[in-house]
């Protein structure tokens, strides 16, 4: 299993961005990481000074962002709805896009459940739980359990073993 470091997975961005701006060819992943960063002109100047940020610390305490947290999680949220998994993710997914009338802020709603899901599995252990993400990502809907299954009743599962 591939586990990089903090440090290689911000080399990895700073690697994109460099790539792109010299019109180097870019692999598949590349390519959607390109257009990901693409879509998040705020952290631009900061793709630009690698070596300022690859240690730099964002702190909730100081109220920013991790941009590198936002970008991979972004890229977890793309990687789940290509392979729809959790199982129903897509469906509840294109809820959100209706709901919102665009993708990036439906993109967004499912990025702030994956983050509760894993800020919860890391502060009381056990692993993440579909049932929070998918309970989460409902209530961004304002939907209950019936409602939701009404969206597509052959996959969205409470259970945990259909997390993996």
């Amino acid at each position: 299993m591939f586990t990089p470091s903090r440090q290689d997975a911000r080399r990895f961005f700073f690697d994109v961005w460099a790539k792109q701006k010299q019109g180097a060819m870019l692999t598949p992943l590349e390519a959607q990481t390109w257009a990901i960063i693409a879509g998040h002109s705020e952290y631009h100047p900061l793709l630009d000074q690698p070596e300022r940020y690859l240690e730099q610390e964002w702190t909730p305490e100081e109220g920013s962002t991790n941009p590198f947290l936002h970008l991979s999680l972004h890229l977890a949220i793309e990687e789940q709805l290509s392979i729809d998994q959790p199982p129903g993710i897509r469906a509840l997914y294109d809820a959100l896009c209706t709901r919102h009338g665009e993708e990036h802020a439906a993109r967004h709603d499912l990025m702030e459940c994956l983050g509760e899901m894993i800020w919860h599995a890391q502060r009381y252990g056990g692993g993440p739980d579909v049932n929070r993400y998918i309970t989460c990502i409902r209530g961004r809907l304002g939907m209950g359990e019936e409602d939701s299954r009404r969206i597509n009743p052959n996959e969205i599962t409470d259970t945990p073993d259909r997390a993996s």
